[in-house]
């Protein structure tokens, strides 16, 4: 069983910047492919950006194209998203979710990052 656990929320001010980590068990973590999603209070779960098992294909919601960074290390079965620039509509619970080659998919509980001056 995939497990992947987020860290790195907080608050931060606008303009600031965070680093969330997903760290990866239960699974050979270079054979999953990767994402970030993300859920503001009282809207549905919007897609952040993703990365194929090697680290390419590498795409972003055009929200945050320019200002995040996807990124991962096989070494460590870990996941990275650096996020620049914050704007308070980045405030959000952001998951971290792997998928297998079998379609089978999972996700994080998630790590708050709220965006307040």
């Amino acid at each position: 069983q995939v497990q992947l656990v987020e860290s790195g929320g907080g608050l931060v001010q606008p303009g600031g910047s965070l680093t969330l980590s997903c760290a990866v068990s239960g699974f050979t973590f270079s054979r999953l492919a990767m994402s970030w999603v993300r859920q503001a209070p009282g809207k549905g779960l919007e897609w952040v950006s993703s990365i194929n098992n090697n680290g390419g294909g590498i795409r972003y919601a055009d929200s945050v194209k320019g200002r995040f960074t996807i990124s991962r290390d096989n070494a460590k079965n870990t996941l990275y998203l650096k996020m620049n620039n914050l704007k308070p509509e980045d405030t959000a619970m952001y998951y971290c979710a792997s998928s297998d080659v079998s379609g089978n998919y999972h996700r994080g509980q998630g790590t708050q990052v709220t965006v307040s001056s």
